[in-house]
């Protein structure tokens, strides 16, 4: 039973713990030593976002590597345990 319990309280905690959503905006800078990217996005209703902008890191350092300041992009962000992260991101 105790068993039961935990599993159930570890599921519930990570499902509150992650969150996704797709996002339009503009690339504003890209850190490629610290796989991070500055994103000027709009809102983020998924993520309870509003317009703002941010940094986010990327998921997968190859992700950065064909874009640059001034891009307009289409990306979908996660919010992990009070972190955002990029997990795809392509030009429009």
């Amino acid at each position: 039973m105790i068993k039961l319990f935990l599993g159930m309280t570890i599921c519930a905690l990570s499902a509150n713990s992650f969150a996704q959503a797709m996002a339009e905006g503009v690339v504003r800078r890209i850190d490629l030593d610290n796989n991070k990217i500055t994103i000027r996005h709009g809102d983020i209703k998924a993520l309870d976002m509003p317009p703002m902008t941010m940094v986010f890191v990327a998921k997968q350092p190859a992700l950065l590597k064909s874009l640059q300041p001034g891009d307009e992009v289409e990306f979908e962000a996660f919010e992990v345990n009070g972190q955002y992260l990029v997990g795809k991101i392509k030009k429009k």
